[in-house]
């Protein structure tokens, strides 16, 4: 490209008709315009020192070549009309370089010494009766500015009259009258001739789908924006600002989600923020308001609660799904606690079973033993660092007995702002030791000490006399041996109905019914409403009850009562027992519940995320020895084919 600009004048003789508006022909018109041989030159000598008509003058003047033609005011066309040169060389057109945005930017600010003055000029909006403009106009027929940049006042400076070597071909001449008029420098817009193709969603660089995500002017852009995955339990709140990787699913592959729970944390916050001032309940605490919602929106939990008794079998039954993954529920639980009563003699075992069934998902966070009353407590991996410390009591009501067979095990812990307590018992057995059973429940809430070290959610209603008062949330769950009244003749009539029995006229007889009615036990407490059969007595391995000479009464040994701090914090789901666990003398019988949590405050020891990894690795391997056994079990008995049919 030619540094130094070239000025076209026209011929003396055809000068009427070049201002009519009219093009040369050929090529060698305009070579009678300006001469190949001959040099540059810097300046543009002509008939006329004023500047150059525009092209919509009138095609007619008058015969005095000095007179001054009336400019017509314009009008800007319904829209221009771009065309290539046709007096131009077609090679000299293909060897040309047009500047880009920058170099003319850089030009009009005076970045370059030698062309600082220059500017680049254009043609004003043509009257919309007329043609629209294009570039095979003659260079006489375009206008130049008011005023260079380099000038002062108004007037017109030599380097402003000169014409860049661009001017014919570049398509920024359309916006140089708007440069003109604005009186400031204006950077051309770019547009591409065509939108960039967009990109297949199964491109293979993670890079480059990332560095896409934020071309707003990408055709895949909207596309990916728009494709959201939204959940329940949403992991931002609508007042946190949104993660940087919440919309690009590549990045978290690996997580299989495109959520993140962790929100960005400014450094300003960090350096200015001392957290020896204000609420531990602000904004930002472990056990908050915001972090709640982040995981329970609705701010309710899934709870599991089941107790069995045992009958102190050896043999485990091949599946506990039925127990802890019923088919009932669509859903498995955030929390599972499961008390034992006359429990396995090898108590390691038990709990490697019951973390075999629930999977990698979920981990032991407190396990406790009382002679053979077993409780284990298992929660979701994620949300073991909103516990607390897990205290755990245990009460006696033998005292003479050298094997503890009946008494009472407590676990309590506080989560988030919500403080749980678990008890599960071993009343007196006996048709008719009523009372003795009051005093085993007596003895439990005035001898359990608990907490200790965990502080109380709400101090000043709490009873140093009732272990029950001291908590939000209270399960108890056990073999309480409270039986059917009326003898065994009066159950079987009943029972005689079939699986439609009446469980209400049954309850009837129900001893603990009784007594809570009374007032007598349990203070407080609700139960879910029955709709299975009595849990006791079985024969083993049958659905039959007792047939021996005893021939005990069967009975609703075995339950499940809540009580909660807060009326309506506690909403039972399903209550029912699992006929198909045939290993003892007892049915288990198991509760679902949705708990309601409320935030707490960062003033108490929390469990730090600990939990009993070596069970969970044991039950682990355990659960993946077993699948790739069935995997080959159904190997082998598709590979064992007697015949086939063609």
């Amino acid at each position: 490209m030619p540094s130094e600009s070239v000025c076209l004048r026209p011929p003396q003789q055809p000068e009427g008709r070049m201002l009519k508006g009219q093009l040369p022909s050929t090529d060698k018109d305009l070579a009678q315009s300006s001469s190949p041989g001959s040099p540059p030159s810097t300046t543009c000598q002509g008939p006329e020192k004023s500047p150059v008509l525009p092209f919509s003058i009138p095609a007619k003047l008058s015969g005095d070549p000095q007179a001054e033609a009336k400019p017509i005011a314009p009008q800007p066309p319904a829209r221009p009309r771009l065309e290539r040169a046709l007096s131009l060389d077609d090679k000299g057109w293909r060897r040309r370089r047009f500047r880009g945005s920058h170099e003319d930017l850089a030009a009009q600010n005076g970045a370059s010494a030698s062309r600082g003055s220059e500017h680049r000029e254009a043609p004003p909006a043509p009257s919309p009766s007329l043609s629209p403009p294009c570039l095979s106009t003659s260079l006489q027929e375009i206008p130049k500015c008011r005023r260079g940049l380099g000038s002062e006042g108004g007037s017109p400076s030599p380097g402003g009259r000169r014409l860049s070597g661009v001017l014919s071909g570049s398509l920024d001449l359309l916006h140089g009258d708007e440069l003109c008029a604005a009186r400031s420098p204006r950077l051309a817009g770019l547009l591409a001739p065509r939108p960039p193709p967009a990109m297949d969603l199964d491109v293979t660089s993670d890079s480059l789908r990332t560095t896409n995500k934020v071309d707003s002017e990408h055709a895949d852009y909207k596309l990916r924006v728009q494709t959201r995955l939204v959940r329940a339990h949403s992991s931002l709140g609508p007042g946190r600002p949104r993660s940087p990787l919440a919309c690009d699913s590549c990045s978290l592959r690996s997580a299989k989600s495109a959520f993140s729970l962790l929100a960005p944390i400014r450094t300003r916050d960090v350096r200015s923020r001392s957290y020896l001032e204000g609420s531990l309940l602000a904004s930002g605490a472990l056990l908050g308001a915001d972090e709640l919602a982040r995981y329970f929106p609705d701010r309710n939990v899934a709870l599991f609660v089941a107790t069995w008794n045992m009958q102190g079998q050896k043999e485990l039954p091949p599946s506990l799904d039925e127990l802890l993954l019923p088919a009932e529920a669509d859903y498995a639980q955030d929390l599972y606690v499961v008390g034992v009563q006359e429990g396995c003699s090898d108590r390691r075992e038990w709990e490697t079973r019951l973390q075999e069934t629930l999977g990698p998902h979920y981990v032991l966070l407190s396990s406790a033993a009382h002679g053979v009353l077993y409780l284990s407590l298992f929660i979701r991996r994620d949300l073991i660092w909103f516990c607390s410390e897990v205290e755990c009591s245990t009460v006696t009501t033998r005292i003479v007995s050298q094997i503890k067979t009946k008494g009472a095990l407590g676990v309590s812990f506080t989560f988030f702002g919500t403080s749980f307590l678990f008890i599960t018992s071993h009343f007196t057995s006996g048709d008719g030791k009523v009372a003795e059973r009051l005093l085993d429940y007596t003895r439990t809430v005035q001898a359990l000490a608990l907490p200790r070290n965990v502080p109380d959610t709400n101090p000043y209603r709490s009873s140093a006399a009732d272990v029950t008062t001291r908590f939000d949330e209270v399960f108890w769950f056990g073999d309480f041996n409270f039986r059917l009244s009326g003898g065994r003749a009066t159950v079987d009539t009943l029972l005689l109905q079939g699986p439609e029995a009446d469980v209400p006229a049954l309850l009837q007889h129900d001893q603990l019914t009784r007594e809570m009615r009374k007032g007598s036990v349990f203070k407080g407490f609700q139960e879910p409403d029955i709709h299975f059969l009595p849990s006791y007595k079985f024969d083993i391995g049958k659905d039959t009850y007792d047939s021996t000479s005893k021939q005990r009464t069967p009975s609703y040994t075995d339950r499940v009562l809540y009580r909660s701090r807060h009326k309506g914090d506690i909403c039972p789901v399903k209550y029912a027992s699992c006929p198909g666990i045939k290993t003892s003398d007892h049915r288990p019988v198991y509760g679902l519940f949705r708990v309601r949590v409320r935030p707490g405050r960062d003033n108490i020891p929390l469990a730090a995320g600990k939990f009993d990894r070596e069970l969970y690795l044991i039950g682990i391997k355990r659960r993946i020895s077993k699948e790739i056994q069935r995997q080959q079990a159904l190997k082998n008995q598709n590979s064992s084919t007697i015949c086939t049919v063609s």
